[in-house]
């Protein structure tokens, strides 16, 4: 299991970056407001996500 969570946390900072990237393009295109805001509501989201794996699997690696 910590395994899975340890390849799994490089997986959601990839996820993160990502979703940034998209927002900051969109931004910088001048495209829909809109969008760039949902982008950055979604990278808050995955930096949550994020947050939490690597605490779950920093509290198995220490078991």
């Amino acid at each position: 299991m910590t395994t899975f969570f340890y390849y799994l946390v490089p997986v959601a900072l990839g996820a993160v970056a990502i979703v940034l990237l998209l927002g900051l393009v969109n931004m910088m295109r001048g495209g829909s407001a809109n969008t760039s805001q949902k982008l950055m509501r979604l990278r808050v989201l995955f930096q949550f996500v994020a947050l939490v794996i690597i605490m779950i699997t920093l509290a198995l690696l220490g078991r």
